[in-house]
């Protein structure tokens, strides 16, 4: 079997992918067909952490009506939900998995601790991260890179509805331009959407490589990993 591209990642996944056709919550089979994708990741030989959303349930700053500083909580609560779906789904599959939260609530999940979290990867369990970074304002794309970080990951692998980054959404712009490398530079300089500004920065200054790609195949996590994934580098 050929070594895996990377030996450590954090998988960066929406909360809106989790709904599948569906408009909101969370839909069984898309959430089957994760997990079992993430299970056989790990049968490579890498070590994955999950940081997902909450956009299926509740975005925090859309909630209408509610304080921003308090909907981002609401949001955090709901990337909670989804983490805990995702780990029962990782351990129908056969393999073990963990929830951590940065929220405290320990009655749910673990709390985020970042020795124990080492741990678990070390022991190779599937790390499923939730509550965001525990603060408002700051989005899970740059949840993924702290964590990517602190965990001293090779890349974060942002799981998206497209093949890559482009140069407008291709959904609405036929003429929209993909690109197979970018630097961190460059993403932010052409402000092109796929993640945060904050994530592109803090990437760029550890030095971490950003892998764009579609989660909409069966096994596109694995695909990645081996290398045969069609997608966009941002690094460098």
């Amino acid at each position: 079997m050929p070594t895996p591209a990377f030996r450590r990642v954090i998988v960066k996944l929406s909360g809106e992918a989790l709904s599948g056709p569906e408009p909101f919550g969370i839909d069984a089979a898309t959430l089957d067909r994760f997990a079992a994708d993430l299970v056989a990741a790990r049968a490579l030989g890498t070590t994955i952490g999950v940081v997902v959303g909450g956009g299926n349930i509740l975005r925090g700053a859309s909630a209408e009506g509610v304080e921003r500083t308090t909907a981002d909580v609401m949001g955090m609560l709901a990337t909670t939900m989804n983490a805990l779906a995702i780990e029962a789904a990782i351990e129908r599959q056969g393999a073990p998995a963990r929830t951590m939260s940065a929220l405290v609530m320990p009655q749910v999940c673990e709390p985020y601790q970042r020795p124990q979290a080492r741990r678990h990867l070390a022991e190779n369990r599937i790390l499923v991260l939730a509550g965001g970074t525990g603060n408002p304002f700051f989005t899970t794309d740059t949840t993924a890179v702290l964590r990517a970080a602190e965990m001293g990951c090779d890349a974060v692998l942002k799981a998206t509805n497209v093949d890559g980054v482009y140069s407008a959404d291709p959904k609405r712009d036929p003429k929209a331009v993909r690109y197979d490398r970018l630097t961190h530079a460059e993403a932010i300089d052409r402000q092109l959407g796929v993640m945060d500004l904050t994530a592109f920065a803090l990437a760029r200054e550890h030095r971490i490589p950003i892998i764009v790609f579609s989660i909409r195949e069966p096994g596109a996590v694995e695909s990645v990993l081996r290398g045969h994934a069609r997608a966009t580098i941002v690094g460098g």
